[in-house]
């Protein structure tokens, strides 16, 4: 599953070449990782919902696991979109433009991808689009 053999410890470093082939190894199987690892406890919370005891007699208990349910759901709901980013950046990888902004083609920068390997923007661009949003957001009320 893993595209390349990456020295043992290998971490991408700024005194390379941007998004070389061992760049660019090391995030696709940090993100396939992280894709299994979701699809993981997606099976897990599927296996759990399916054990539950619908029949709670206690109204209390059952209010509980309806609470229980809706936040399992929306965490499910989140994973699987998630995985739909890590999907998009496994296809970047192999277009060749993953670790570049969509909006400026600049380089997202190692740092940004390390914590945020979906990232699509640049910080400069995120930011940008995020006061966009805010103003936008606040001109509806």
């Amino acid at each position: 599953m893993h595209i390349t053999e990456l020295p043992e410890g290998y971490i991408p470093s700024e005194t390379e070449e941007y998004m070389n082939p061992m760049q660019l190894a090391y995030f696709k199987n940090k993100l396939l990782d992280w894709k299994t690892n979701l699809q993981e406890e997606l099976s897990e919370a599927v296996r759990l919902l399916q054990e539950k005891n619908w029949n709670e007699p206690d109204m209390t208990d059952r209010a509980s696991d309806e609470v229980d349910v809706s936040i399992e759901l929306k965490t499910r709901d989140r994973y699987r979109k998630l995985i739909s980013k890590i999907d998009d950046a496994i296809s970047r990888i192999e277009v060749g433009n993953y670790g570049y902004c969509q909006e400026t083609n600049e380089p997202i920068g190692l740092k940004r991808l390390e914590a945020r390997p979906v990232a699509t923007l640049s910080i400069a661009a995120q930011e940008k689009h995020e006061r966009f949003e805010k103003s936008h957001n606040e001109d509806d009320y």
